[in-house]
């Protein structure tokens, strides 16, 4: 069983018991970024090194054969980066090679390839014109299964480990999604028994918990 059949087998528990079962999920989610090695998800060791250039990266990501590379004028199937000036600026592109269904979980190049869009500080999604939203939900779905949170500003919530004092939770606003006996199922799955938990977002929810916990998404 591949750990993303395993993430939709524990993903169906969620009905029953929401904090363990996401928890589960997170730390199988954690192997497929950290890969086999226990590795980070920067891109080293995966088989693309990137120079970094300019004060930002854009990442061009797709499916083979989308028009990446015609978008950008070239010719090839290489990660190759390149640069031009906004306002003076110098920005970074990345023609990343085209990724397939289950890249996450190991197929093709797809784990190096999502390994260096994790870096980038934006990315574009080039898609079919004859299958746009399908193509659109498959990657943002492989992206998301390796700790990458499109369109999403991180969560407002600060934890913070301490050695003693057992768990103390605030918020400045009223909690609509998640409430605190949830909050301390998670932290116990984690075996985390004293820490102060600031939360300044309403609708923070579990998931938004656990991947400040885990600090490996981008």
């Amino acid at each position: 069983m591949t750990t993303l059949q395993k993430i939709k087998e524990i993903e169906d528990e969620m009905l029953t018991d929401g904090s363990k079962a996401r928890t589960k999920v997170a730390k199988l989610r954690r192997e497929l970024i950290q890969g086999p090695s226990g590795g980070g998800g920067g891109g080293g060791g995966l088989g693309f090194d990137v120079a970094r250039t300019g004060i930002a990266s854009v990442g061009f990501v797709g499916f083979p054969s989308v028009g990446k590379a015609l978008l950008l004028g070239l010719t090839h199937d290489l990660l190759v980066p390149g640069t031009v000036k906004v306002h003076g600026a110098p920005i970074q592109i990345l023609d990343l090679p085209g990724i397939v269904e289950g890249a996450v979980d190991g197929r093709g190049r797809g784990r190096q390839v999502i390994a260096v869009a994790r870096t980038c500080n934006l990315i574009f999604i080039v898609l079919d014109v004859l299958k746009p939203l399908g193509d659109k939900k498959l990657i943002e779905a492989e992206l998301e299964g390796f700790g990458i949170r499109l369109n999403k500003k991180p969560p407002a919530i600060v934890v913070r480990k301490k050695d003693k004092g057992g768990v103390n939770i605030t918020h400045t606003v009223p909690l609509t999604k998640i409430d605190p006996e949830e909050i301390k199922a998670v932290l116990s799955e984690y075996k985390i028994s004293s820490c102060d938990i600031a939360i300044r977002q309403a609708d923070v929810t579990l998931d938004d918990l656990v991947d400040v916990i885990e600090g490996n998404r981008v």
